[in-house]
């Protein structure tokens, strides 16, 4: 019976795949989003393997964790070996989608996932803005970014709790911009060692203005919404 599930998972296609996400995250179809579309078709050829090796979506989450507390290594060493950091800081973020990936292709989503997934995406978040101090970056810079982050997505988990639908409150600051700030500037730093500092700075300064932001828009979208439920019961 388990061999006919797996097999079953691994047999589900892109679209079929598509249709089982969007009916666990109220109904959004990631095909009405190029960016969405081409990342989750990544996920989902990527986690078909995943799915084979019978590799379970908590084991996938635990993995992504670790791969992402690894950039602190490479960033420790500094100078060219810095230029490792990009690299797992990619399949870092690979690895965080396939773990959504491979729970729904398996039919295996669970409330402990999510908690799981959610706690090992904010210990990740907080290794990227470490590899950025020990680049060189400002530490208070580092800090209240870290610090935004965490307000931004505790934000969002309260609303959520009060009542509101969490999908759709795209910030400014949300998981894939993180990665992408980290990536690009940590590369820039790798390549230009001479002005590592610089770069690494300005992916912190911008960690924190994009997280003010990103604060302001969850409080404020919540608040609307919330308001609006209220009114309507």
């Amino acid at each position: 019976m388990a061999t006919d599930r797996s097999d079953a998972a691994v047999s589900m296609d892109r679209q079929q795949y598509f249709d089982a996400w969007a009916a666990l995250h109220g109904g959004y179809d990631p095909r009405r989003n190029r960016l969405a579309l081409a990342w989750m078709s990544v996920a989902h050829a990527c986690a078909r393997p995943l799915v084979a090796a019978r590799f379970t979506p908590n084991a996938v989450t635990l993995l992504g964790l670790i791969v992402g507390c690894l950039a602190i290594w490479p960033a420790w060493i500094g100078g060219r070996a810095a230029l490792w950091v990009p690299v797992v800081v990619i399949i870092a973020a690979l690895l965080d989608n396939l773990d959504g990936a491979v729970a729904v292709m398996t039919s295996r989503t669970s409330r402990w996932g999510f908690v799981l997934d959610s706690t090992c995406d904010r210990i990740t978040d907080a290794a990227f803005l470490a590899v950025l101090w020990l680049l060189g970056a400002p530490a208070w810079a580092c800090a209240v970014g870290a610090l935004l982050t965490l307000l931004v997505e505790y934000a969002r988990a309260r609303s959520a709790a009060a009542g509101m639908a969490e999908i759709g409150v795209v910030t400014v600051w949300e998981r894939p911009m993180r990665v992408a700030v980290v990536f690009w500037f940590v590369l820039g730093a790798g390549l230009y060692p001479s002005s590592s500092t610089s770069w690494v700075s300005a992916a912190a300064c911008g960690a924190v203005a994009l997280g003010a932001v990103a604060f302001g828009q969850i409080l404020t979208v919540a608040r609307r919404r919330l308001s609006q439920e209220q009114a309507e019961n």
